[in-house]
């Protein structure tokens, strides 16, 4: 469990999250002039597949992944990739690009006619796979940095990897509740 308060989570003007352990990815360029935040992507990734709470993940974003430590890193060592934040199973939040920059998370992707998703997207990894329930601490703290994201960049839709490169990509998968999250981010009634 994080020791700090999310519900004081808040994003700066650069778009870095507060209580967010920083570990600076190289895979981000500029976003396009003039592009507004209008999307979140919720990803799931595990490293190797399957199994959580290695270095893999942070490997991959910082261009260190040893392609000798697992069979199923050869194929993947060589891939420059990132996302804004990663979510681990513990609900440890980790940032590895300024939500001001454009992170290399969606690949070939379009939203509603849109092209090139990550111009115009923030990018959000879980640690898991599409068939392994996530965890309680994930759904809190993805919930609260919806919403901090929500109050710097008041974006217009959170959306699966898989809703952004159907037929590529298949997470978070079905193993992700996406009822309870729009519970967890719905304004509470009094």
């Amino acid at each position: 469990m994080t020791s700090w308060r999310a519900a004081r989570l808040t994003i700066d003007a650069e778009g870095f999250a507060s209580y967010a352990r920083y570990i600076e990815s190289p895979n981000y360029d500029e976003r396009p002039g003039g592009t507004s935040i209008t999307l979140a992507v919720v990803h799931g990734i595990s490293l190797p597949s399957g199994e959580f709470g290695g270095p893999g993940i942070i490997d991959l974003f910082t261009n260190r992944l040893d392609a000798a430590v697992h069979p199923s890193y050869a194929a993947i060592a060589n891939l420059r990739v990132s996302s804004h934040f990663v979510i681990r199973r513990d609900g440890e939040l980790l940032q590895f690009v300024p939500c001001g920059k454009r992170a290399w998370h969606a690949g070939v992707s379009s939203w509603q006619g849109r092209e090139r998703c990550n111009d115009f997207s923030v990018g959000i990894e879980l640690e898991g796979t599409d068939t392994v329930p996530y965890a309680a601490a994930q759904y809190r703290i993805l919930a609260h940095l919806l919403k901090a994201l929500y109050r710097r960049y008041a974006f217009r839709y959170v959306v699966g990897h898989s809703d952004i490169a159907p037929g590529r990509k298949t997470d978070p998968g079905p193993a992700f509740d996406w009822q309870r999250l729009a519970q967890l981010i719905a304004p509470k009634r009094r």
